[in-house]
């Protein structure tokens, strides 16, 4: 079993498992908002990245049953080779409520909060008249924040407790948008 996994590794099995556009957007833009934060917290921007990029591995198997949502994760990187603990245990972590999983490092809760805030900027550049990520501001996405049917499948828990990690909303706001934004073309906002 290999310890570690490259970003070209990653990125391989991303291709493989994940076939359906809006889920492989949203890991494009989990991986950019990681990423983002990694250099916040002088941190392993590709490992983070390439958390935010298959932490959803599982989900074109699985379909609409979450049981096992994220734990099928692990499996398949299992089967694939990788036993990474750190990786695994966030990928898992961050279907807490949905599985009997819990966020207990920072890791984890940074994770989730990065996962489910590329829902709301999402939601929002979509109402947007241009469609596009550019110029959109952290006030607004707080806004939006607190309007609870908008995006309402959003875990806005996961994206407050983004706090308990050692970063104010208004920050991680601020950096979650500038990584989508320069993953824009690429997404297509």
């Amino acid at each position: 079993m290999k310890s570690s996994i490259t970003y070209a590794e990653a990125h391989e099995l991303w291709n493989k498992y994940i076939t359906t556009p809006h889920l492989r957007v949203h890991m494009l833009q989990s991986e950019a908002v990681m990423r983002k934060l990694a250099k916040h917290f002088n941190a392993d921007a590709d490992f983070w990245g390439i958390a935010g990029l298959l932490h959803d591995l599982d989900l074109d198997r699985l379909g609409l049953d979450y049981t096992y949502h994220g734990y099928t994760t692990v499996e398949i990187l299992r089967e694939e080779g990788y036993e990474i603990p750190e990786l695994f245990d966030a990928i898992v972590a961050h279907t807490e409520g949905v599985t009997n999983a819990k966020r207990n490092t920072n890791f984890d809760i940074i994770l989730a909060a990065a996962e489910n805030i590329t829902g709301i900027i999402t939601a929002y550049v979509l109402i947007l008249p241009d469609k596009k990520v550019a110029g959109v501001k952290a006030s607004s996405i707080k806004k939006r924040l607190k309007q609870l049917r908008f995006a309402a499948s959003v875990n806005r828990e996961f994206i407050y407790d983004i706090e308990k990690a050692g970063i104010q909303l208004d920050d991680f706001l601020t950096l979650a948008i500038e990584g989508i934004s320069e993953i824009a073309e690429e997404v297509n906002m």
